[in-house]
């Protein structure tokens, strides 16, 4: 009987080393653990595809405006639409400073690409205001979130511009009829009647009208007045009406601006109404001068009835003439029995 082999314990550090690979003759020592190339040339492939995808998708979110870039503010071009903005409140720029400081910048003001790589404000003028005086106070960068929008058209652009003020905060009429007004000089709109239909679509036509009366003021006033935003709808509609009446107003009220300038919107007020006084006064002493000479010129006035008759009125006296080949005995019966008769039913009236 053949005798057992016994077998010795394993050695401690024999299975806490790795066990090497069989690498061939003359081949480098990684190439054991390399992925087969069919593997390596579908991860690329995939990569690249996934890269592509991303790089489109930003590209279409920056080009639709749907992705905030940052801007430096030295490129927004702020007069590239004429803005509807006149005069801000200085309080409420202070407002919306601190807003700014303490939350940062949370919407987006809205620019169009230009030719030259720069960029035209569209709305958002009022954040752009702030935050340039923010960071020429060295609080803030010189940088600016903003959506990019590619406007077909100009009327477009004006149409987002009006848009998100009358969103966010409402404009003055005044406001409202020079920015149609100006989107007309620019040749942006072929007419006023156009330029308040289609940037104030959303309005009520009796909306549009009131917008349209204000258009008076803007053609007359633009320029003279110092605070136009603060004239109230009943203010400006009759001023509106006073000017379209007697155009002449204007010019009275631009010589008073101009030689008293108002410190403020109540003192403008009063200037105002002082030129239309003074207007009034005017014209009730011409109206009166004209009734006054009114029986002058109505002297010997001559009506003709028919061609053999005529009535002659002679001065305010009362006296009157009937002449004419028609004057006869029986005319002159009938004319007595027409005057006895309308006496008579006077005296009944009484």
């Amino acid at each position: 009987m053949a005798k057992r082999k016994r077998l010795a314990p394993p050695k401690a550090g024999f299975l806490a080393s790795p066990v090497a690979a069989p690498i061939l003759p003359d081949a480098p020592a990684e190439a054991a653990r390399r992925a087969p190339p069919i593997a390596d040339v579908a991860a690329h492939a995939s990569t690249t595809a996934a890269l592509e995808e991303m790089s489109d998708t930003l590209r279409r979110a920056r080009e639709e405006g749907r992705m905030a870039l940052e801007l430096p503010l030295d490129q927004i071009v702020t007069d590239y639409l004429v803005r509807d903005r006149i005069n801000v409140d200085e309080g409420e720029m202070e407002v919306l400073m601190t807003s700014l400081r303490q939350r940062g910048q949370q919407t987006p003001i809205e620019v169009a690409p230009l030719p030259d790589g720069r960029y035209g404000l569209i709305s958002g003028w009022r954040r752009l205001r702030a935050i340039t005086r923010l960071s020429e106070a060295g609080e803030a960068q010189p940088q600016i979130l903003a959506f990019l929008r590619q406007p077909e058209q100009a009327s477009d652009a004006y149409l987002a511009m009006v848009e998100e003020n009358e969103i966010r905060v409402g404009l003055s009429y005044y406001e409202r009829a020079r920015i149609a007004s100006r989107a007309v000089e620019q040749g942006v709109y072929p007419d006023t009647r156009t330029a308040l239909r289609s940037l104030y679509h959303a309005a009520s036509r009796a909306k549009r009208s009131k917008i349209g009366s204000f258009l008076t003021l803007v053609t007359h006033l633009d320029g003279a007045l110092r605070f136009p935003e603060a004239l109230g709808e009943r203010a400006g509609l009759f001023l509106a009406r006073e000017i379209e009446a007697a155009p002449a107003l204007a010019k009275g009220m631009k010589a008073r601006i101009e030689a008293n300038p108002p410190e403020n919107p109540a003192d403008e007020l009063d200037l105002i109404n002082a030129t239309l006084a003074a207007a009034a006064g005017k014209a009730a002493a011409e109206k009166s001068k004209k009734q006054s000479l009114k029986p002058e010129i109505e002297s010997n006035m001559t009506r003709k009835i028919r061609p053999d008759l005529q009535v002659v009125q002679h001065g305010a006296g009362g006296k009157l003439t009937v002449k004419g080949a028609a004057v006869d005995e029986a005319l002159i019966v009938d004319l007595i029995d027409w005057l006895t008769a309308r006496s008579d039913a006077d005296e009944v009236a009484k």
